[in-house]
């Protein structure tokens, strides 16, 4: 499919194989060949797109809000952090689904995905200068809850790519190169925030900027197919309380998938989204210690990580099986939550940042292919992985209530590994009822 423009952004009127495609077909169809360029040119500019977004989630929410919360007491410092996690994780599950619902009604030129990707990282961004000149809780509230609801409206929309535009045959591949440039921005981020521990909000204005410019580059390098002449959908009050609903009954594949990674992701990241504050206290490297030593087990995490996402995506492709990846990575996070316990030293949370690594690159890399394969319609795409975003992002952002609660009242951060093994264990055999997809 060719496009009689040479601009970035064409201004030829949606084909109709790509209106049919989004009329008629599910997740286990290909879509229409792309507007420009070739597939593999799309896999390359994946890696830095969710890069520039996760890149926000590991260096504020990981590093720099923590020491922001940290200021405003120290005493208060779990408390407040669990706070601000709680609201920012409500933003967030309002924002994917509702976020994915509008983009797939949006009509423009540019497709359905682009106003958004762009838009959301705009207002994220002046959302994160705000959270930098908060001086109270309040404001550090209002802000989070801005870069939460802005981030998401981009990261929605960016997610529905694939079943958008990628055939099944390279969802695999896809999905681990996604993988690795999520992992990478939450690890990279996490490394980059560290840097910026006495200038909180010169980091805040880096990373903004950062993912502004490469969402939009993003955009101009990848042009999606106009929107303008696909059919206006009224609106439906009923419709709209349903984004955040998608039947078991109807769709008990997605339900199970749904389920498998919203188990996983919530045991990690109350484990991971606490790290800077496990690392201080419970291994007892105190802060300055935690954060010269953030960086190197990012780093080792992130070894282990690319290893498993670039063998396990094209892998999964090859054989055509997505559950018994998925399966083992999940297992495998669940036995290097044990490592901590028994070794709550330097080494162990090094042996633990490789071996997660290696069970949540793999996940990562298969999981995402594998969802894009149970989603109901092309029609709602992006409203349905809004839904199954909330998998991941809600575990992301709900980490530091979910861990604090843990921490305050079931003694302390050593509680928080047997619930992770138990949840990534859980995550691991919910893939099993999975009937569409080996």
């Amino acid at each position: 499919m060719t496009t009689s423009s040479d601009s970035a952004f064409p201004l030829n009127d949606a084909e109709p194989a790509e209106i049919a495609f989004i009329e008629e077909a599910s997740g286990q169809d290909d879509p229409p060949p792309l507007l420009r360029g070739t597939p593999k040119r799309l896999l390359g500019w994946i890696v830095p797109a969710n890069f520039s977004v996760f890149m926000i989630w590991g260096a504020v929410g990981g590093v720099l809000m923590p020491l922001q919360v940290q200021l405003l007491g120290e005493a208060e410092k779990v408390a407040n952090l669990a706070i601000v996690g709680t609201f920012g994780a409500l933003g967030a599950l309002l924002a994917q689904p509702i976020a994915g619902q509008i983009s797939d009604r949006t009509r423009s030129r540019y497709g359905r995905r682009a106003p958004w990707l762009v838009l959301g990282a705009l207002v994220g961004g002046l959302g994160l200068l705000a959270m930098g000149f908060a001086n109270s809780l309040v404001g550090l509230i209002i802000g989070w809850v801005i870069v939460q609801v802005a981030y998401n409206f981009a990261q929605g929309p960016l997610s529905a790519v694939m079943p958008d535009r990628v055939p099944r045959a390279l969802r695999g591949t896809f999905a681990a190169l996604s993988g690795l440039g999520l992992m990478l921005g939450a690890l990279g981020g996490s490394i980059l925030g560290a840097q910026f521990a006495n200038n909180i909000q010169l980091g805040y204005l880096v990373f903004a900027g950062f993912t502004l410019i490469v969402l939009t580059l993003f955009v101009v390098f990848n042009p999606d197919h106009s929107s303008k002449e696909m059919e206006k959908e009224p609106f439906n009050a009923g419709e709209f309380l349903r984004t955040f609903w998608v039947s078991p009954i109807k769709h008990p594949d997605f339900f199970w998938a749904f389920t498998g990674r919203l188990l996983l992701y919530t045991g990690y990241f109350a484990v991971v989204g606490y790290q800077l504050f496990i690392l201080t206290d419970y291994i007892g490297l105190g802060k300055d210690g935690a954060l010269a030593a953030l960086p190197l087990f990012s780093l080792i995490n992130l070894v282990g990580i690319v290893l498993s996402t670039l063998i396990a995506g094209p892998l999964s492709d090859k054989f055509q099986r997505r559950k018994l990846f998925v399966f083992l990575s999940s297992a495998l996070v669940g036995v290097a939550l044990l490592i901590p316990m028994f070794m709550p030293n330097f080494t162990g949370w090094a042996i633990f940042s490789l071996v997660s690594g290696l069970g949540f690159g793999m996940f990562q890399a298969v999981d995402t292919a594998l969802m894009s394969e149970v989603l109901p319609s092309a029609k709602s795409f992006a409203k349905d992985l809004g839904v199954v975003n909330i998998a991941a992002t809600l575990p992301q952002t709900i980490a530091p209530a979910f861990a604090g609660l843990i921490i305050l009242g079931f003694g302390g951060y050593i509680a928080l590994f047997p619930v992770g093994i138990v949840l990534s264990l859980l995550g691991a055999f919910a893939v099993w009822p999975i009937k569409a997809v080996r």
